[in-house]
């Protein structure tokens, strides 16, 4: 089946028009009723990193969406030096946005990545989806990472972070290999939440806690065992925080002809794990259909 994608153009809440991608197979009846799938990304990872798992579902006859956030990719201003934009705006903008815009057309499910399952819970509509399947999604905790993983993250939170960002205004991620170039305050999020074992559950300073822990929808979380960002453990530590969820914890393991690390997920050493994500969203879709359709 062929893959269609469609530009759009996604209006939030606070007035910022965000890029966004709607990817569709050929309409046929098998299509109506089919819950769609929003793709909620990593920090600093572009929309267009997603097309081939995009295109993936809609080629299983499951429409999905792809956007960027404020500040990234398509989205982005033609400087970030002065640019306002931090995870909540990423959050409860611009993933709402989205959320709003799928939600508008029927039954969603949400595919994160990375910050993508930490920025769920703080959408005011979580719990109106079918659920969210996750990929690399943990605490950013050094502490959970392997020795040399650990040197390097604290060289960039302690050294090269606050050199830049101080010098440019804004954290140039492309010159040291961590995907787009990213607003200060969503550095500084980025930095500051990342030094808690259990993530932004750890800052006294973070309001909305209690939203994340009132979704009740399915999650399923999947890290890859050499995913040095997210192993197991950092994962389970952050979806702890989930704990009115039905939770499901996933482990995949890789290969030295299949390595998966953190972007994996979305390329094709990870390819091999999409048909789980298109039967668990038809599965969801499903019993979410036989819900509405009985009777008491």
């Amino acid at each position: 089946m062929t893959a269609t994608a469609q530009s759009i153009e996604l209006l939030t809440e606070d007035g910022f028009r965000l890029s966004g991608r709607l990817w569709e197979g050929e309409k046929t009846t098998a299509s109506i009723g089919r819950p769609m799938v929003l793709i909620a990304g990593a920090t600093g990872v572009p929309q267009r990193f997603y097309g081939r798992f995009a295109a993936f579902l809609a080629a299983e006859n499951i429409s999905a969406l792809t956007f960027d956030y404020r500040g990234i990719g398509a989205s982005a201003p033609a400087s970030l030096r002065g640019f306002d934009a931090d995870f909540l705006h990423w959050a409860r903008f611009d993933l709402a946005a989205a959320l709003s815009y799928c939600l508008e057309r029927g039954p969603t499910a949400v595919v994160g990545h990375s910050f993508g399952g930490h920025a769920f819970g703080l959408t005011q509509r979580a719990n109106e989806t079918l659920g969210l399947y996750t990929f690399g999604t943990g605490a950013g905790w050094h502490g959970y990472m392997p020795w040399l993983e650990q040197l390097k993250v604290r060289f960039l939170w302690g050294i090269v972070g606050p050199l830049t960002t101080q010098l440019l205004g804004y954290l140039p991620s492309r010159r040291i290999g961590l995907g787009e170039n990213l607003p200060l305050n969503v550095y500084r999020d980025w930095k500051r939440w990342c030094s808690y074992p259990n993530y932004y559950f750890g800052d006294s300073t973070f309001r909305y806690a209690d939203n994340v822990r009132k979704v009740q929808t399915p999650i399923v979380a999947v890290s890859a065992a050499d995913d040095l960002w997210a192993p197991p453990v950092s994962r389970d530590a952050f979806f702890d925080g989930y704990e009115n969820a039905r939770r499901k914890m996933l482990t995949v393991e890789s290969t030295s002809a299949r390595p998966i690390g953190h972007l994996g997920y979305f390329r094709s050493s990870g390819a091999h794990l999409w048909p789980d994500v298109s039967a668990w969203v038809k599965g969801v879709g499903a019993g979410a259909s036989s819900s509405a359709g009985s009777t008491t």
